[in-house]
């Protein structure tokens, strides 16, 4: 028995994602079906049947639902994905892993980590799963209603979707600069795509954030309140320079980044109620 397990019974849609991690795709680590029940020998499983040529998805499901009322059995299972041992030939899959199974096991009110290549499961607030979620202000945009560069959007996407691991595993700080990188890529991106002639001489690669929030503003595409909370915002986007954090004495906790995600919110919901109509 794991000593201490902060896990319970699963949910059912719970292991049907952990089934999709075990079984990888074109994003993660792929297993081939005898490979999946290899897996589940390396994790410490006894009696794992041969695997029989069926949906590798639904077979490995089969094998988790059957063991579902024994928690320490799907322990074992979680901490062998955070395991470094199952990626030496391709250790650069094992964070994308991690992210991947945090993502939905945070709903369960725990946690991987593997401090020191170490895993381990801890318990953590199934609140942080949502940041600004319950707030006053709702997102309602995604990138791609903002950003015509298919790829520039995915990029932006997947910067907001790190904000949100560095919520759910407490790296407030991490967050906020993710956020402040969001925010500039999206607001450079819109002026380039909408009037590149606002952004003067100066190339999209040095124009400063202050600059793109005021341009947006002036252009009337986010309105005076989201500008003046897009500096709060960019000021602790500086963090990202240590020196910039010691000289304002104040290191951001999570009611620091509670305040900073609304802001983010209520800029692509601005940028996306001012939209141009297509004609």
């Amino acid at each position: 028995m794991i000593p201490h397990s902060p896990l319970g019974i699963l949910d059912a849609n719970t292991l049907e994602e952990l089934a999709r991690v075990i079984c990888g795709d074109e994003h993660l680590y792929y297993r081939k079906g005898y490979e999946i029940a290899r897996f589940l020998e390396h994790a410490g499983w006894q009696r794992v049947p041969e695997y029989d040529g069926e949906y590798r998805r639904e077979w490995a499901l089969a094998q988790l639902t059957g063991r579902r009322e024994d928690p320490t059995e799907l322990e074992r299972v979680l901490l062998r994905l955070a395991d470094p041992r199952e990626y030496l030939d391709e250790p650069e899959q094992l964070p994308a892993v991690i992210s991947a199974v945090n993502a939905f096991l945070i709903h369960e009110g725990v946690r991987l980590e593997n401090p020191g290549g170490r895993p381990r499961l801890v318990a953590c607030d199934p609140s942080l799963a949502h940041p600004g979620s319950q707030g006053p202000v709702e997102l309602r945009a995604t990138m791609t209603d903002l950003i015509t560069d298919k790829n520039m959007a995915d990029l932006l996407q997947h910067r907001l979707d790190e904000a949100h691991t560095c919520y759910a595993n407490g790296a407030h700080v991490a967050a906020i600069i993710m956020l402040g990188s969001l925010l500039e890529g999206v607001l450079v991106h819109v002026v380039h795509e909408r009037d590149a002639s606002l952004l003067g001489r100066t190339s999209p690669d040095r124009v400063s954030l202050d600059s793109l929030i005021k341009t947006c503003h002036d252009a009337g595409w986010i309105g005076a309140d989201v500008e003046r909370f897009c500096h709060e915002l960019r000021k602790y986007r500086n963090f990202v320079h240590p020196r910039a954090e010691i000289r304002e004495a104040h290191a951001p906790d999570r009611d620091t980044l509670d305040m900073c995600w609304p802001v983010v919110n209520a800029v692509l919901n601005d940028l996306a109620d001012s939209q141009p109509k297509a004609v």
